[in-house]
């Protein structure tokens, strides 16, 4: 099977002729850059006399070259697109080179070069077969394969060359950069770079070239003070104005002379000569901002006008930190309880640390950064101070960080007449009340059963949620009433939330009643909301639970209290066998717990009080010795 070969000029290591390497030096600005274009889509064709091959759109096939930021676009074993990590990343050169003829496939004039000069010449190159292609090419395909020469202006003397070696396909898309190091000769401006293809046809060695690049290569020069062994000082507004000595170091490494042009820039862009600056030694006007210094470094001072001719080293930085500025605050923080910590958050230069601390003055730092997540309620203070700089810091800004309380509230549950209507009231207070059925106020009325709830929100914007469970009323029966003792107990009949009342007057949610005197009463039974109430008349004799007959004048005798409340009643005492042990009128009845003149064994006795017009009364108290 054919792979289409996208070929990209720009190779590293290799194997014919002399190996391709990187200036180690300090490098000037390129005399010639080929970018082949920075926009998007296809450009136009190379000149006339740069390749014999033919110009396309789209993936070029054998024998054909196009220029283009796309790739992959007709060639589905073609990298879907290319990495952005080349100089200009636009176009490129993509080349597919003849199936079994190797050769020459671009070749150009490079004119300006400054003679007896040292260069660096360098390429981008990437195989562009995917080698993630799924049963196409063996392996990772056949690799591609780049030979570079540099000849003088006639074409008839080679300068330098040096082969990429093979690249082979890869399952992701990358650049490689290589260059090759040549010298110009004497009277020499012009050369000419050829590209040779070594590979073998077949199935790969496809590929694609960027940003060819000619520029000076000179020695590595470095800058030293002696007051630092770094690249840099560091200074406060408050020491200026300072001077500055530098020294020039260059490693000999390609200039045999060396001749010097210092230069100072305000943004290490745009770069001024410094008149008279031309030793390897120089000091500095008085500074009181930021300055960046370098070195221009030729073998004839002639070349130093020209930076196509020389070469420049790495800045030296004098960096002045002006006084910070108090951070500007983006607000006081508040919260309610319960909700999760907001941090206070100020703005402040893009050079500057932001320090917090709990105090206007003084104190040591709590954190660090434009946001701070306090831990407690109070006031904080954030100062600025410049990044990598021991200088003063700015004035400090307030921030106050506060927890508010939400309303207290307690869950309701409330029974609904049938047929009937109820109040919810949500509570007072300077509150704004939000019901789930869309109404505002403090309290609404409804009039059928389920769940409603209100958001209540207070003065400092802190909410909480009130529910009303809404039952439909459980209407009471009148069950069981007993009496013993002195107490009386009301039963209802059914299961259900009651108020229990001897009087209809006073309800209470216990339906025991305690110390109460024997009489006639009324027992009520109503549901919560007063819906409905059911009652029922019954008789109170207060049965003692147990005598102690030993004279004390405590317990000594069954006696009935109460009973003289009504017309008629009659008692009797049994034993446990049913044998009646004493009967008589209920009024002054009185038994001392002997029978037939005989004391009676410690044990349980039971008793029958009939009452006209009311159910027996009937129960068992203790004798006790």
């Amino acid at each position: 099977m054919r792979i289409f070969l996208f070929l990209a000029l720009f190779l590293v290591s290799g194997n014919v002729f002399s190996q391709l390497g990187f200036c180690t030096g300090s490098k000037g600005d390129p005399i010639f850059q080929e970018t082949f274009g920075k926009g998007i889509g296809t450009g136009p064709a190379l000149p006339p006399g740069v390749t014999n091959y033919t110009y396309v759109q789209g993936d070029p096939n054998d024998g054909q070259y196009t220029i283009s930021s796309r790739i992959g676009q007709n060639n589905g074993t073609w990298h879907p697109g290319f990495p952005q990590s080349t100089i200009s990343n636009g176009r490129a050169l993509i080349v597919n080179a003849n199936d079994n003829t190797a050769g020459m496939f671009y070749e150009t004039s490079i004119t300006g070069l400054c003679e007896a000069t040292t260069y660096e010449f360098s390429a981008f190159l990437m195989n562009v077969y995917n080698a993630a292609s799924v049963n196409v090419c063996e392996g990772t395909g056949i690799p591609i394969n780049v030979r570079f020469e540099i000849w003088d202006e006639t074409g008839t003397v080679l300068l330098k060359s040096g082969s990429s070696g093979d690249i082979p396909g890869s399952r992701t898309p990358k650049w490689e950069q290589y260059a090759l190091v040549f010298r110009s000769q004497a009277n020499q401006s012009d050369v000419i770079l050829r590209m040779f293809n070594n590979g073998i046809g077949g199935c790969g060695n496809d590929l694609a070239i960027d940003d060819i690049i000619f520029r000076s290569c000179g020695d590595r020069t470095e800058i030293n003070s002696s007051a630092t062994t770094e690249k840099s000082i560091k200074v406060c507004a408050a020491d200026t104005p300072v001077n500055v000595s530098l020294t020039a170091n260059p490693d000999h490494s390609v200039y045999s002379s060396h001749a010097f042009q210092w230069q100072e820039s305000q943004d290490e862009v745009s770069w001024q000569d410094i008149p008279g600056a031309t030793n390897i030694n120089f000091t500095s006007a008085p500074l009181q901002s930021t300055r960046y210094f370098r070195v221009k470094v030729a073998e004839d001072a002639a070349n130093l006008n020209d930076n196509l001719c020389s070469s420049a080293s790495e800045a030296f930085a004098v960096m002045v930190a002006e006084a910070p500025g108090a951070p500007v605050s983006l607000g006081d923080v508040q919260i309610c309880e319960d909700d999760p910590i907001l941090p206070l958050k100020v703005e402040a230069q893009a050079d500057e640390t932001v320090l917090w601390y709990t105090s206007a003055s003084a104190g040591a730092s709590i954190g660090n950064g434009t946001s701070f997540y306090p831990e407690t309620e109070g006031t904080y203070y954030a100062e600025a101070i410049k990044t990598g700089f021991n200088c003063e810091a700015g004035p400090r800004t307030a921030i106050t960080f506060s927890i508010s309380g939400r309303p207290e509230v307690s869950d309701e549950s409330r029974q609904l007449c049938t047929g009937g209507a109820i109040m919810l009231d949500a509570g007072a207070g300077n509150y704004s009340y939000n019901w789930n059925t869309g109404e505002t106020g403090r309290s609404i009325e409804v009039d059928s059963p389920g769940s409603y709830v209100v958001t209540i929100t207070n003065a400092n914007g802190c909410s909480a949620e009130k529910k009303f469970e809404i039952n439909p009323v459980e209407e009471a029966a009148m069950g069981k009433i007993t009496s013993r003792g002195a107490t009386i107990t009301i039963e209802a009949l059914n299961a259900g939330s009651f108020e229990y009342s001897l009087d209809g007057n006073n309800f209470q949610s216990s339906n025991s009643f305690t110390n109460m005197p024997g009489g006639i009463y009324i027992a009520y039974i109503r549901d919560l909301e007063g819906c409905n109430t059911v009652f029922q008349e019954f008789p109170h004799i207060v049965v003692p639970v147990f005598i102690t007959p030993n004279n004390d004048g405590q317990n000594d005798r069954f006696e009935l209290k109460g009973v003289e409340f009504f017309s008629k009643s009659e008692i009797q005492i049994f034993d446990r066998f049913g044998k009646v042990l004493a009967s008589g009128s209920g009024a002054g009845f009185s038994w001392d717990g002997t029978y037939n003149g005989n004391e009676l064994p410690v044990q349980d006795y039971w008793y029958h009080i009939t009452i006209e017009d009311f159910e027996p009364l009937k129960g068992h108290f203790t004798l006790r010795r």
